[in-house]
């Protein structure tokens, strides 16, 4: 299926071909139907480093936040969900291609910078949804098309996460990097989903092993916790060795850092709430606003503070013109 939508009339598309005029969109007028696709809509094109094959997939922007999309949140959430998800993900791009010193940098398809699939491997993925599923992450990103977040006139980090444990956390408490646009918010959509917590049951050999200590078999583990303003972990001391509750759920492979511990013999059930880091827009807090009948952009100026949409002509002259270079 070809990445497109039908416009009646009038096509707008933004070129590369004349960077001067890239704060302004060229407007053709037709007489017929005609098909306007996500490569018009794009004004540079970012390049991917394909995992499996370590091969550089070059994209057109629009083309690659309707794949990042697709990949980061379920296809069935509110378009209105969906809508922020692409300006988030599109913010994210252009933040990190603006902010590229090393000429050897490439984005990756993983989490590591943003999860990518391309059109074939969502249809591997997705198999007879596939049709409904693209054409509703095609317009949600169409409809937001060009469109990023910007703090003082700078994009942001628009970071985000799947599921808030009742509360988004502080940049600062996370990464130790304060981001006046990254600050905690209540998020209580998300607290009734059949996977708000999970448990899991960790035996102390793992537990050695991932935190490289030498706990005894058969005695019981002095363990305390202290917690941030939101609930998550921000320090655990086990047996006198201290962790970071983020190095914690990161080595452990837990779903957030907000969690309890429970030791039975030589096993540790960890209960957590929430999944994800818990900086930014939860996902399914997303969802939930756009349920009560908020809109995109109300979404994404509750969970990133005092934040405009702009538009990305504003950065798409310098992004072009790194783009050439390379």
């Amino acid at each position: 299926m070809s990445s497109v939508i039908i416009l009646p009339t009038i096509i707008v598309m933004f070129t590369k071909s004349k960077p001067n005029d890239l704060n302004e969109a060229t407007v053709v007028t037709v007489n017929d139907v005609e098909e306007e696709t996500l490569e018009d809509l794009s004004s540079f094109s970012v390049a991917v480093k394909r995992t499996n094959t370590g091969e550089i997939e070059e994209v057109p922007l629009e083309k690659y936040v309707m794949s990042v999309v697709a990949s980061e949140m379920p296809a069935d959430f509110e378009l209105e969900a969906l809508k922020a998800q692409a300006v988030a993900a599109r913010t994210y791009i252009v933040n990190h291609l603006l902010r590229q010193q090393d000429e050897d940098f490439v984005i990756t398809d993983t989490e590591e910078h943003q999860v990518y699939k391309n059109e074939e491997e969502l249809k591997m993925t997705w198999g007879s949804d596939y049709h409904w599923k693209i054409d509703k992450v095609k317009e949600a990103v169409i409809a937001t098309k060009g469109e990023i977040i910007t703090y003082q006139s700078e994009p942001i980090t628009p970071t985000f996460f799947s599921m808030s444990n009742g509360y988004t956390e502080d940049a600062e408490n996370y990464w130790g990097n304060d981001l006046p646009y990254l600050k905690s918010v209540e998020s209580k959509w998300e607290i009734n989903h059949p996977k708000f917590t999970e448990q899991r049951i960790i035996s102390l050999d793992e537990i050695n092993q991932q935190l490289n200590l030498s706990l005894s078999n058969h005695t019981k583990i002095p363990i305390e916790i202290k917690r941030t303003k939101t609930n998550r972990v921000s320090e655990v001391s086990i047996a006198g060795n201290t962790f970071t509750g983020r190095e914690v759920r990161e080595k452990l492979g837990l779903r957030s850092n907000d969690f309890t511990i429970q030791q039975k013999n030589d096993h540790f059930i960890f209960t957590t709430k929430g999944f994800g880091h818990g900086v930014g827009m939860s996902q399914y807090g997303a969802n939930g606003m756009a349920e009560e009948g908020k809109t995109y952009e109300e979404i994404l100026s509750y969970y990133y503070q005092d934040i405009e949409i702009s538009s990305i002509n504003d950065v798409a002259q310098t992004l072009i013109v790194k783009h050439n270079e390379d």
